[in-house]
């Protein structure tokens, strides 16, 4: 989505079933109805399903936007985002909040006014240093995102701004200086736009490789009343496909007012349909629909949630 307002948070999923063991981008969760799993490690394999994630203008210096829609829709997300300035230390705080409500917290790192260039030389090495111990000390699985929506062409360390290959080393930098710190309880999610039209290119040449990443992520908005899910994310999930079999995540979905509610049905029956994590949804007034403004989005939003997290087996904490 275009540059301008951004901030997300999630919540992580319980399952009903006290003996079932989910498996998300290496670390092996067991969920219960009301805890956080701890983060243990292992290979790649097939997480659970029935990621529910949100993002409130309020986050991350407040949680009440989250509380609020939570206690809408009946059910606490379990993934909750916020967007992350360069230079804006890891809000532990936020953290903390997100994992006592039984969420993953997933930032999306911004690296706007700053060189791709000078971060992959490693002249931030110091503030990222500062950041990895941080996230280390949480002790908690976190959602890490650099430099979102880079194949499209509206932020700087993108499409028509930088080199494909700049975006590649600073990422892959990012994640080995992680990795040398001890951080090793992050999810790392590369996320692009929707592909199609004349803002955005093909993605492959973004692509940092398997060894640097988690989850696949894909970000797209239904601005136009005759859009279903396949035509808005068939040929991204194309392209991801031909790039990585690990899972992938709508890490960014809303909806145009003109567009109405209905849409809201199609986003989440088609991420289940294709077999994705879950879907994040931007709550933001402007673009997109705001569910908490609005009551006939939040009675759509609580039923196909409710559904949703029934046929993909996943039981959330229920809002209070």
């Amino acid at each position: 989505m275009r540059a301008g307002i951004r901030t997300v948070t999630v919540n992580i999923v319980g399952l009903a079933v006290a003996a079932s063991v989910a498996i998300a981008a290496g670390l092996h969760f067991q969920h219960a109805e009301n805890a956080v799993p701890p983060p243990q490690f292992g290979g790649k394999q097939q997480p659970l399903l029935g990621y529910l994630g949100l993002y409130e203008p309020t986050s991350p210096s407040s949680y009440s936007g989250i509380a609020q829609f939570s206690r809408l829709i009946g059910h606490n997300p379990n993934i909750v985002v916020y967007y992350s300035s360069w230079w804006e230390p890891f809000q532990l705080n936020f953290a903390e909040a997100s994992h006592a409500h039984h969420a993953i917290p997933m930032v999306q790192i911004e690296p706007r006014g700053v060189s791709l260039s000078a971060i992959a030389a490693g002249q931030y090495d110091s503030y990222l240093r500062a950041y990895a111990r941080a996230v280390r000390s949480f002790g908690h699985p976190v959602i890490l995102s650099f430099g979102h929506e880079m194949n499209a062409d509206w932020y700087g360390w993108g499409y028509g701004h930088t080199r494909p290959s700049i975006f590649v080393a600073a990422w892959q930098h990012i994640h080995e200086l992680f990795a040398a710190q001890g951080a090793r309880s992050v999810i790392w999610l590369w996320a692009v736009n929707v592909v199609g039209g004349r803002h955005t290119t093909a993605i492959k040449e973004w692509w940092p490789g398997a060894a640097y990443v988690t989850w696949l992520g894909i970000d797209g908005h239904y601005f136009q009343p005759n859009l279903r899910f396949a035509g808005l994310f068939g040929a991204t999930l194309d392209q991801v496909h031909r790039l990585s079999k690990d899972p992938v995540l709508i890490a960014e979905a809303g909806i145009a007012p003109s567009v109405g509610t209905a849409k809201i049905g199609d986003l989440f029956s088609g991420a289940q349909a294709h077999g994705l994590l879950g879907v994040v949804w931007f709550d933001v007034q402007g673009h997109n629909l705001r569910v908490v403004d609005n009551p006939p989005a939040i009675a759509a939003f609580r039923l196909v949630a409710a559904k949703y997290l029934r046929q993909t087996g996943t039981a959330l904490a229920r809002s209070r």
